[in-house]
């Protein structure tokens, strides 16, 4: 095996700057980012990587191709929080089962984004359309999650409401974005584009770089109390999301053969939410213990991503 993909993406700067984060928190400096700095990053890089997959949608033909994609897409996004529920329902209790499912059926917009750095290092293209299916994936898996709990808890399934799910799932500031900036994107003229390309463009690295140092700090302060809940988190982690992302590289060859299509489905599959699923079940099942499904999400899944995912699912992809 080649292992110069890992070798790669372990010296990448923003993945330094993501272990420089975690090793700040247990050398208990006061190294942090500004709460408001943070959130605004988190704006401009949604913000960039949907207007820039809008001006890319704005180039491409509706094909049968990207109508398959977009099914394949949400039955991903369906059929991970199914499988997961009931592997987690055997050593943990079910509002955390569902929480925990729906997490890692949902996606993760951080992780597309790196995705989208480490594509363009082996000078691959991000399809605009592929944009508009992180953003689709996101809330099916969140209603999965919550149905499960639903139907495997009468008692309080009264409590959650429908309509209330729905709403909040395709309000949710983050697929707002999203989907608001691809449209803006797909409207706007190559001309216009290219007046806030410098800022669009140019500034995306530097910027992503600055929110993986935030995320670990962020991760580096949940990991201790994590622990105390014993090696199956851990390893479901671990394990869970490499099956999926190396499953789905492999089955996405039903619906594209394009590498940098089918890479993007490898880590939609892989990733899990830590931002959407945590506002949701704050809302809607308060009994989910976010000290449990945000650290896996956050702390322990999307390293394992962004270190040995992205490589080994690449490979995959180029040898199958």
């Amino acid at each position: 095996m080649n292992f110069n993909l890992l070798i790669e993406n372990l010296t990448n700067p923003a993945l330094l700057f993501f272990v420089l984060g975690i090793i700040a928190v247990y050398l208990k400096s006061d190294l942090e980012i500004p709460q408001n700095s943070s959130k605004f990053i988190s704006i401009y890089l949604l913000f960039a990587i949907g207007f820039k997959g809008g001006q890319e949608l704005s180039h491409e033909a509706f094909t049968t191709e990207i109508a398959w994609s977009m099914v394949f897409g949400i039955f991903i996004s369906l059929f991970i929080p199914l499988y997961t529920f009931f592997i987690l329902k055997k050593k943990l209790n079910l509002y955390d089962s569902g929480a925990i499912a729906a997490a890692y059926g949902s996606v993760s917009a951080v992780t597309f984004v790196t995705a989208v750095s480490f594509l363009e290092a082996q000078q691959l293209n991000l399809h605009g359309h592929m944009v508009a299916i992180m953003a689709l994936m996101e809330s099916p898996a969140i209603i999965i999650g919550l149905v499960l709990i639903s139907v495997f808890n009468k008692k309080e399934s009264k409590n959650i409401k429908t309509t209330s799910i729905l709403k909040h799932s395709l309000t949710n500031g983050s697929v707002l974005l999203i989907l608001g900036s691809l449209a803006i994107g797909f409207i706007a003229s190559d001309k216009q584009a290219e007046g806030i390309a410098p800022f669009t463009n140019d500034l995306f690295k530097g910027f992503l770089a600055i929110f993986l140092l935030e995320m670990g700090i962020t991760s580096g302060r949940k990991l201790k109390s994590f622990f105390s809940f014993g090696l199956f988190p851990t390893l479901f982690a671990i394990i869970i999301p490499l099956f999926n992302g190396l499953l789905f590289a492999i089955l996405s060859t039903l619906v594209t053969e394009d590498i940098s299509n089918r890479f993007m489905f490898a880590i939609l599959a892989a990733s899990a939410s830590y931002i959407a699923v945590p506002a949701a079940m704050k809302i809607t099942v308060p009994k989910a213990n976010p000290g449990l499904f945000l650290p896996m999400a956050l702390a322990v899944t999307f390293p394992i991503n962004i270190t040995i995912g992205m490589p080994l699912y690449f490979l995959i992809i180029n040898a199958f």
